[in-house]
């Protein structure tokens, strides 16, 4: 079995504007931030829902407001957001926060090496809402032992190492780990690196037929080096390369961790 991959954008992060003169911040910023990355290409949307002093923050009014403004402005394209421990460091908390939403996202991501990971991804699947463990090597065994690691949308396969040079390595042997813990039930896996080795795992991901996703949050510069002007940029840019397929292709996807059941969510 396979799924089609998709070209997420991710347009603004933790960063402020202190990294991108044009980040958005406000929820009408990145209502038209995502309609120009979606003109570009983008297929689905990861954001940070941000308050007044431009922070992350998972309260709900923020997310409501940020959520509202971009599905308006996309109509019919997922849209997801953070769960960081960097917006409120106590997992309970996080989990509440989760569970006083009052405008659900499609889809949220959760950091598995952080502390309570699982309190915050229960919180996540009681709600209905699309789970993205964010996996990096030292946090795939953690997941697998977790018990409801089958019901997950997507893997996001996190590339930390941001040398150019390196990524490429460190990204196949991520990749390895996830399958060498596979079973039989498929599980979609989006790849992606950051600054350095945004662009060259990009292209590794396209060439193993999976997703990818590129904006502000992990790469400030284009494939040439030069600044991104905006997201609907890096988009256009990562479109182009995410092209080696034959069009209409899908693409490859990892057994379930658990062999337990379905995926849950739509891909």
């Amino acid at each position: 079995m396979s799924r089609r991959s998709i070209l997420q954008v991710c347009p603004n992060g933790a960063r402020t504007r202190a990294d991108h003169p044009r980040l958005p911040v406000s929820p009408a910023e990145l209502a038209a931030a995502v309609r120009g990355a979606v003109a570009a290409g983008a297929e689905d949307i990861h954001l940070h829902p941000k308050d007044r002093d431009g922070r992350d923050t998972l309260a709900a009014p923020h997310v409501a407001a940020a959520l509202t403004a971009v599905r308006a402005a996309v109509p019919g394209i997922p849209v997801g957001v953070t769960t960081g421990a960097w917006a409120t460091p106590d997992p309970e908390r996080r989990a509440a926060l989760v569970r006083a939403w009052t405008v659900l996202p499609d889809h949220a991501s959760v950091n598995w090496h952080e502390d309570g990971a699982d309190l915050v991804a229960d919180a996540l699947l009681d709600r209905g809402v699309g789970l993205g463990p964010l996996l990096g090597t030292d946090a795939v065994r953690r997941f697998h032992a977790w018990p409801s690691a089958h019901r997950v949308l997507r893997l996001l396969a996190e590339v930390t190492d941001t040398d150019p040079h390196t990524a490429p390595a460190t990204a196949a042997a991520l990749l390895a780990e996830l399958r060498s813990r596979s079973a039989d039930t498929p599980v979609p896996v989006l790849l992606h690196g950051e600054d350095g080795s945004a662009w060259p795992v990009l292209r590794l991901a396209a060439a193993e037929g999976l997703s990818a996703r590129i904006g502000l949050e992990d790469v400030l510069h284009l494939p040439d080096a030069t600044p991104a002007p905006d997201n609907a940029e890096l988009v256009k840019c990562a479109t182009a390369a995410t092209r080696t397929r034959p069009s209409g292709e899908t693409s490859p996807v990892l057994s379930n961790p658990s062999g337990e059941g379905p995926a849950t969510g739509a891909e």
